[in-house]
């Protein structure tokens, strides 16, 4: 039967289901094949319980084949999350807090004899100013005989590049861009100093995980995995992570506090914009480019406005991400995006991941400098062809503003 349903380009690699937009409105299809396991995960209370601890985005089920697939079974309407970013744009905390809630979700699944079959990053968001899991269909029956099958993924995804980032102190997140489906064991035992082998967990998570990959697989007569043993990798790798962390810090590091100490420079730069976004009308989302400290994010989150705060520098976005935890911000998104080099579209015909674009207004302060003086002003344009307002403000290079507001 025809159907004017749009299927997700990268939803295309799972037989359980599907994501796919119809009228506006995202669904998911869980298909034939994953029948059983979906009906033990909702029957179980698994699911239940991991929406009540808001671990896990709610749906709502629409008895209806709304896509005319041969292979349908249920859809499900998730809750609507407003903005998807990827690894590659998070910064160091945010992707060690992924990998702890794909443990804590583990952990609590197994209780319910249930398992995670995939470990992938990019099942979590952030979603209301919380990390949450995504992919309803990421959970099947557990088989305690059975090593986890997700292993070697979250190692790859999670364990490798937290690892690098903490033992040699400067940001790589970028190595998921080029690496999309986790960087290889065998990369970063290469770049890992030596003294990383006397740390016991990661020896045994990423040093000898990797030498076993490189071995020829052996014939198992009997099973040799139990629940318990599994409960134990899943403890070792929470000690593992939990002590990570990443010093460094970028160029942009004090901006604000050396612009403090200018006569009214905070207070008039504030002033103007809040004078703008208020004669700007109804304004849904922001982009505060060159965030920093988030200082004007924060003037655009006390306006009700949901804000993706974005730099380039890790440390700036770092701190920031902290910050609207502790403050349990649900109108703050920080993201690292370097506007001269912005995330482009990636995957399968260059659609599985989208580029960063199509938000209602981008505010730019001190990318000015970045960008406005290093790429010819048509590329600017040319960047921001699907943003239907910006705003511009120079400082310091100019002793006057200069205001631009443009349409498609």
């Amino acid at each position: 039967m025809p159907t004017l349903s749009q299927r997700h380009p990268a939803s295309y690699r799972d037989p359980s289901g599907f994501i796919f937009k119809l009228e506006g409105i995202v669904y998911r299809q869980i298909n034939q094949v994953f029948r059983k396991d979906f009906d033990d995960f909702i029957s179980s209370g698994l699911y239940d319980e991991l929406v009540k601890q808001q671990l896990l985005i709610p749906h709502h089920t629409i008895n209806k084949n709304l896509t005319g697939d041969i292979d349908w079974y249920s859809t499900i309407q998730p809750e609507f999350i407003p903005f998807i970013s990827y690894p590659y744009e998070w910064c160091f905390d945010m992707l060690k807090d992924a990998a702890l809630l794909t443990l804590r979700i583990t952990k609590i699944s197994m209780q319910y004899c249930i398992i995670l079959k995939d470990a992938s990053p990019y099942n979590i968001q952030c979603h209301k100013g919380k990390l949450i899991f995504i992919d309803t269909l990421s959970f099947e029956r557990y088989d305690e005989t059975k090593p986890w099958v997700a292993y070697r993924q979250f190692c790859e995804n999670f364990v490798a590049p937290l690892a690098l980032m903490n033992y040699l102190q400067v940001p790589l997140q970028f190595l998921l861009l080029s690496n999309p489906e986790g960087v290889p064991l065998t990369i970063a035992k290469k770049m890992l100093p030596w003294k990383s082998r006397l740390n016991m967990h990661l020896y045994l998570h990423l040093h000898l995980h990797e030498n076993y990959l490189n071995k020829k697989p052996v014939a198992i007569s009997t099973p040799v995995f139990s629940k318990q043993k599994l409960a134990n990798i899943l403890k070792s790798l929470e000690a593992l992570i939990n002590p990570f962390e990443l010093k460094y810090k970028g160029v942009w590091a004090n901006y604000y506090d050396e612009a403090e100490l200018r006569v009214d420079y905070m207070t008039t730069k504030k002033k103007i914009i809040e004078n703008w976004i208020n004669a700007s009308g109804k304004i849904n989302t922001a982009i505060d480019a060159g965030a920093n400290d988030g200082a004007f994010s924060d003037l655009l989150n006390q306006k009700g406005i949901f804000t993706i705060s974005a730099d380039f520098d890790h440390h700036a976005i770092n701190q920031l991400y902290k910050k609207a935890k502790t403050d349990l911000s649900e109108l703050a998104y920080p993201v690292i995006i370097d506007f001269a080099n912005p995330s482009p579209a990636i995957g399968l015909n260059n659609q599985e991941r989208s580029s960063f674009n199509q938000h209602d207004l981008i505010i730019f302060f001190k990318c000015i400098f970045e960008v406005f003086f290093a790429v010819p002003i048509i590329n600017i344009f040319f960047l921001l062809k699907h943003v239907l307002y910006f705003f511009i403000l120079l400082t310091n290079k100019f002793n006057n503003e200069f205001f631009s507001k443009a349409q498609e």
